[in-house]
Parts: C-alpha cells; structure tokens; sequence
C-alpha cells in the first residue's frame, strides 16, 4: 500500500509539467486524484490518460482557479463520487519575464490574481471537508524566487513571497482541526516556468547551484507526495527549499 492510500486528492493547475507529475506522485502513493487546467485540453487527456494507467481514480475539470463557482463545482463532484478532499496542492501559476519598468497594472494584478487569490479560492473550496473530517493536507507550490533575493520578474516573486505568508497564516489558523499547511519552494526545473529562463542567466544560476543542475519535475513532485502524507504528521507552517543548494 502506498502512503496516501484512500486519500482524494486537488491538484490545481495539474495537466502539465510539476502539476502533471505531481498529480503521478500522488496517484502512484494511492491517492484518488483531480485536477484542474485552463485551456490546453489535449494535456489535459494525456495526464488523465496517465493517472487511469497507475489504477487511480481520476478526474480533470477545465476551469480556473479563479472561478469560483467552477472550483466549487469541481469540489462537489468529486465528493459526492468519492468523499470529501483530503489533500490540496496549489500549484497553478504563470511567469511572465518583464522589468519593473514596462510591467502593467493588469500584468501584475495577473499574477497576483492567479498565484495567492487563486490558492485562496482552492483552499476555501475544500477547507469545509476537510474540517468536517478534522484532517487535511494542504501544499503551496512557491518558488525558489520567493524566498530568495535572486534576479526574476518582481510580481513573480511578490506573488511566490506572499504564498508563503498565506502558508504560515493558515496553517496557524487551521491547526486545531488538524489540517496542515506547507509550502514547497522548488529552485529552477527542468520543465515549467523555469523554461523561460534566458540561457545566460541559466548559465549563471548553475553555478551557484551545487549539485549544478537544474532540479526535475519528478525530484519535486516525490518531495510533494511526502509533505501531504500522514509520514509527514508534525511540520505545519514551513517553508521547504528545494534548489540543489543555491
């Protein structure tokens, strides 16, 4: 059996790159698993396709993290086939590499938006189960650029920074109904927003990397899976970097 045997699990932003390979991780411990997605229905299939291979229950729903009534109509369906939501990792985002100087207001609200309101509105959509059954894990994916002063677009790196306040602000809160919440801050990815990632400045990020590699997809998402298992009972409230030691 694996470590998250009958749990059911939210994956936001899950149809591709460490939402796709998180939503596995966890699949893969025996967890149920859905998972949301914005546009690309054909990553989407295959991730589906992907978790049906592992034996997992799952489920996708194309709609934002930032439409409420979708959230919540992706909650009620997954209850009402399987139980309530034990673990919620809000992973979905977006980067946008643009200075200070030429950054828009609806750039940055963008960011804002989908990075800390939309794990809000996740949390907010599962929290009433999860209190209910006195059990929860919650996971914010943050970022390496949110907890470190290193060169990245400054409403990414306001938007990862402030995930980890919410973390600590809520786990504070949810505490006493036995629900914990962590946030994973990866360094630079093989895949993902790290991508976008100009080759020079790649170059330069490697070098103050130890292992001098950029991490996996599959490295995070298997540190993921633990943080939301009953193996991990006693962290509440942290902030874990995951860089190679940068």
């Amino acid at each position: 059996m694996g470590r998250l045997e009958g749990r059911i699990a939210l994956v936001t932003g899950g149809s591709r790159g460490l939402g796709r390979a998180i939503c596995l991780a966890l699949a893969r411990e025996g967890a149920q698993v859905a998972f949301n997605y914005l546009r690309d229905d054909c990553a989407a299939a295959e991730t589906l396709r992907a978790l049906q291979a592992t034996g997992a229950r799952a489920w996708s729903f194309r709609t934002s993290v930032l439409d409420q009534a979708g959230l919540q109509e992706a909650v009620r369906i997954v209850e009402r086939e399987a139980g309530p939501i034990d673990i919620l990792v809000n992973n979905a985002g977006l980067t946008q590499v643009v200075p200070l100087a030429l950054m828009e207001e609806e750039d940055w609200d963008q960011m804002l938006d989908v990075h800390v309101k939309g794990a809000f509105l996740a949390t907010r959509s599962v929290l009433r189960g999860m209190v209910r059954q006195r059990r929860g894990r919650i996971l914010n994916i943050s970022s390496l650029a949110g907890v470190k002063m290193i060169p990245a677009p400054v409403h990414y790196c306001t938007a990862k920074a402030a995930l980890k306040g919410f973390t600590e602000a809520t786990a504070k809160e949810l505490g006493a109904y036995s629900i914990t919440v962590n946030c994973l801050a990866p360094g630079v990815l093989d895949e993902g927003v790290s991508t976008s990632i100009p080759e020079g400045r790649l170059e330069e990020y490697l070098k103050h990397c130890a292992l001098r590699r950029p991490g996996t997809v599959a490295e995070v998402a298997e540190v993921a899976a633990f943080l939301v298992s009953d193996a991990n009972s006693y962290m509440n409230g942290a902030t874990i970097v995951l860089d190679g030691g940068v």
